[in-house]
């Protein structure tokens, strides 16, 4: 049965399409696409229908990702019983959540991205939509480095 991967962040324009992105180019990588699928969403509705964040594209095609999701809000009533993993980004997106959860089972699905890092030093996947060209490349770094660990948790699974 495919595991399903579901990446959250406050809007599903900048992190969690990223984090989508990086995580589904490591699967092509490994030739797990018949085993492994992932989504996005945010914990808010403020971007719904829209794409991922133009500097956040932009700084994710350099490094050879292409960000194709559409923002939508989380649904409890579906996304909990539709997904195996449930990746928030940082503290407020894991608590969010925890909030939503209906049951052991829903917050058993719960984790942070940066707990899968090897690289220590980060403790969540910081926002970058109101700084510089700098934030977005440091999402992407957490996120390459966070992707290779959750792989391995899911392969595992």
């Amino acid at each position: 049965m495919k595991k399903r991967v579901l990446f959250v962040c406050l809007g599903n324009i900048c992190r969690s399409p990223s984090a989508e992105a990086v995580f589904n180019g490591l699967v092509k990588k490994n030739g797990l696409e018949s085993d492994i699928e992932c989504d996005s969403a945010g914990t808010a509705g403020y971007h719904e229908g829209e794409p991922a964040d133009q500097r956040m594209q932009s700084h994710a095609i350099r490094r050879g990702y292409r960000l194709t999701s559409v923002a939508r809000k989380f649904d409890p009533e579906v996304d909990f019983d539709s997904f195996d993993f449930i990746v928030g980004m940082d503290d407020d997106n894991v608590n969010d959540l925890q909030d939503l959860a209906s049951n052991v089972g829903d917050l058993n699905k719960i984790f942070k991205m940066t707990d899968f890092c090897s690289q220590g030093g980060h403790y969540s996947v910081p926002d970058p939509y109101y700084g510089g060209s700098e934030g977005f490349e440091l999402v992407l770094d957490i996120l390459e480095d966070a992707c290779e660990g959750l792989l391995n948790e899911v392969r595992g699974a």
